[in-house]
């Protein structure tokens, strides 16, 4: 019991618990960085909103495989460059919005 009192111990664990956080944080900034949705979704990430984009060219462009790699690739350079809004949040958000409605 004397030992939880020891204010060096509790300086060593306040220590430990701050770098463990610095940790926590500088993981969470790079996947941030990089490119990772927060929650992880997949309908969160840059590579699904660049397929969307890439479905709706090809649809537009005759060559549907051009037009597919085309929409990819740009979705993906604006998904990665602006503030591209989370799918999967406005589409729940969109469901939500229409269950209360009908209530």
């Amino acid at each position: 019991m004397a030992d939880d009192k020891d204010p060096l111990k509790q300086l060593k664990d306040l220590t430990q618990l701050k770098n463990q956080l610095e940790e926590i944080q500088k993981r969470v900034e790079n996947e941030i960085s990089v490119g990772i949705p927060q929650g992880g979704s997949l309908l969160g990430s840059p590579f699904l909103k660049g397929f969307l984009a890439g479905y709706v060219v090809a649809k537009l462009r005759s060559s549907a495989i051009v037009g597919l790699l085309l929409g990819t690739i740009t979705g993906m350079y604006a998904a990665q460059n602006y503030q591209v809004p989370n799918v999967e949040r406005t589409v729940k958000e969109f469901l939500d919005n229409l269950k209360k409605g009908r209530k």
